[in-house]
């Protein structure tokens, strides 16, 4: 059984990836403030320029990189320079915040990646399922259930071992709309108790599968 981190002595230094709002991160921030998640943005990187999420950044006095993918020739060649800005900030674990490319995740930072996906992971994932996709598959399948997943990420879309999931209800009636609003309420939630997982030193894994002490 491996321990993947931690237990931390301080604030876990988190460096945040986003393509969009910032939504996510203002969660964050928000959680932070309330005493809620002993933790720190150290930089925040970008892979579209013009987004709210670098304003939210700066709003908050935080170190932000626009680094926009079509300036980069492959997953590879953008992840390089990015981690290495993760590097930088002395980050422990990089959170993926609404995050729409693939990730190539060197090894210094395995297991040290985290994604939250608006599904029950695997239902209604991979490749060209964000956003308002995932939510309107799940409302035409009639799906009963839906929620978010906590997971760390790898190579693929939407994979890895996963850390958590919460559930939500799908009500008759329900539009996409109405079921993003109730996940992401669940993914405030979910994301911050992840993240003090890790830094609580209190995951394990085993066969592939994790554990929480």
């Amino acid at each position: 059984m491996e321990t993947l981190f931690g237990p931390l002595d301080r604030p876990v230094r988190l460096a945040v990836f986003l393509s969009g709002g910032g939504r996510t991160l203002v969660n964050l921030f928000e959680s932070i403030n309330r005493g809620e998640l002993d933790a720190e943005v150290a930089v925040v990187v970008s892979d579209r320029v013009g987004v709210g999420g670098v304003d939210r950044a700066t709003e908050a006095g935080v170190e932000s990189h626009t680094l926009p993918r079509r300036e980069f020739s492959s997953a590879a060649a953008w992840s390089d320079a990015a981690f290495s800005v993760s590097r930088e900030a002395g980050a422990d674990l990089v959170v993926l915040a609404g995050f729409l490319s693939l990730v190539v995740v060197p090894e210094d930072f395995h297991l040290r990646v985290m994604n939250i996906h608006p599904s029950l992971v695997p239902a209604f994932c991979g490749q060209g399922f964000y956003g308002h996709h995932v939510h309107q598959a799940a409302i035409e399948r009639g799906v009963k259930v839906s929620g978010c997943t906590v997971h760390f990420a790898d190579n693929e879309y939407d994979h890895g071992p996963i850390v958590l999931q919460k559930v939500v209800a799908v009500e008759d009636g329900d539009s996409a709309d109405d079921l993003a609003a109730r996940v992401f309420a669940a993914e405030c939630e979910a994301y911050p108790e992840a993240i003090r997982l890790f830094a609580g030193g209190r995951l394990r894994l085993a066969d592939g599968r994790l554990q929480v002490d």
